[in-house]
């Protein structure tokens, strides 16, 4: 299976709201993976600022992709981590070697 694009968002919780955003990160994993086209979907928490989250996914095709920025479970946890989150960074990129 080819990998069209490869995703790394960084998602940044406020100091005091960390666990919460943890929370809702978490619940995002196993629906994403069962989604169409969800090649890989990884959540990392970074080791020494626990504030920083990082997804790396990959993904068949960028429409694939698109149709999970729109999924309900994405949608849920924009709602529940309102105000939660510092800052939220999206890459969208392409493998350059094997």
């Amino acid at each position: 299976m080819s990998i069209a694009l490869t995703i790394v968002a960084k998602i940044t919780a406020n100091p005091d709201q960390i666990e919460r955003v943890k929370s809702e990160l978490i619940k995002l994993v196993e629906p994403t993976r069962e989604e169409t086209g969800c090649i890989q979907y990884d959540l990392h928490q970074d080791n020494e600022n626990p504030a920083i989250f990082l997804f790396y996914e990959n993904w068949e095709s960028r429409d694939l992709w698109l149709a999970h920025m729109e999924n309900a479970h994405l949608k849920a946890y924009m709602a529940a981590t309102e105000g939660a989150v510092a800052s939220f960074e999206l890459n969208e990129m392409s493998r350059i070697s094997a």
